[in-house]
């Protein structure tokens, strides 16, 4: 299997390099971040960490999408929400027939733009429960463990084909914990949930997800989140793949047991001045409800809160800024 990760961020040189250690599969990098590509080139490789320790610097094929000319069986995406149209754009030209695309970006939004250039049968959505942070150009830190984190992956039509099947072998390889779900929009719908809890709160409030959980109210308060949530999908006929305890208790561990000192990627996203995906998450799951005549008043708010959070955060790091 020949693999190409288009976007290699945080999630996508961990899905990469993982898959490139553990298995025999080639893989190729597209990214179009000059600084990144630059440091990279520069030090022929990636530095990587595991849990701020034993760096090494790991060689990768990075390209820009206009230089690529590879032929890969699967694409993986991991871009953020507002850069995949651009990026997808830049990279229409290496799609072919035969390659199928696979994406575990957090969010909802990106299928729809995926589906322009692959059709249903080609396209495999997953979700990944594992911490990893770009440091900056050229150094990743992957948190956990080996072999920490859990994922699902499913066929948009629901049916399990032969390349999923050697794709999930490869990603067991790569001890990436997946497991094959029979239903896309509800495999897809818990993890935006999840992330609507603690990737917002975590934000807001500028804690890591452990901070969140050691709050004596922080259950009651991703409770009140996951019913809002839940019922906006029962009124869309959406059947997500936990129940709503479930996922309370998924909340729960990965903020206190899996990952506790992370902070989530839309933090990361805020603290470095970019714009953060909640449009994606907390406001999806309100656009959802409010288009089954139900208002998700809580995520509404959050999804103001979180922008309001970028402003404050801006103003208060403007003299840094200047410097």
């Amino acid at each position: 299997m020949r693999y190409t990760v288009i976007g290699a961020g945080a999630m996508g040189l961990r899905y990469g390099i993982l898959l490139q250690e553990h298995t025999d599969a080639h893989v190729d990098f597209i990214d179009a971040w000059a600084p990144h590509i630059d440091k990279i080139r520069e030090q022929g490789g990636v530095y990587v960490s595991r849990d701020h320790e034993n760096r090494r610097l790991i060689p990768i094929n990075l390209y820009t999408p206009e230089e690529y000319d590879g032929d890969p069986d699967v694409w993986i995406v991991f871009m953020k929400q507002m850069q995949l149209e651009d990026m997808l754009g830049r990279c229409a030209h290496l799609f072919k027939d035969h390659q199928v695309v696979f994406s575990a970006m957090n969010g909802w939004g990106h299928f729809e733009k995926i589906a322009r250039y692959f059709p249903e049968d080609r396209i495999y959505g997953g979700t990944a429960l594992v911490a990893t942070v770009l440091n900056g150009p050229g150094d990743v830190d992957f948190i956990g463990k080996s072999g920490a984190g859990t994922m699902h992956m499913c066929a948009m039509t629901n049916e399990v084909t032969d390349i999923e099947k050697a794709i999930f072998a490869d990603f067991q390889k790569a001890n990436l914990n997946p497991e094959i779900s029979d239903d896309f929009k509800g495999m897809c719908m818990a993890k935006i949930v999840f992330n609507s809890v603690v990737n917002t709160l975590c934000t807001m409030y500028q804690i890591t997800m452990g901070q969140f959980i050691s709050y004596p109210g922080a259950r009651d308060m991703a409770m009140q989140l996951i019913n809002e949530a839940y019922d906006a999908c029962e009124r869309a006929g959406i059947k997500l793949i936990n129940t709503r305890d479930e996922e309370l208790e998924s909340v729960d561990y990965v903020s206190r047991t899996g990952n506790p000192l992370h902070y989530p990627s839309m933090y990361q996203d805020m603290s470095r001045g970019r714009k953060t995906e909640v449009d994606y998450i907390n406001g999806y799951i309100a656009r959802l409800g409010r288009e089954h005549d139900y208002v998700c008043r809580t995520h509404e708010f959050l999804t103001h809160g979180v922008h309001l959070a970028e402003l404050a955060f801006q103003y208060h790091h403007q003299d840094e800024a200047a410097k």
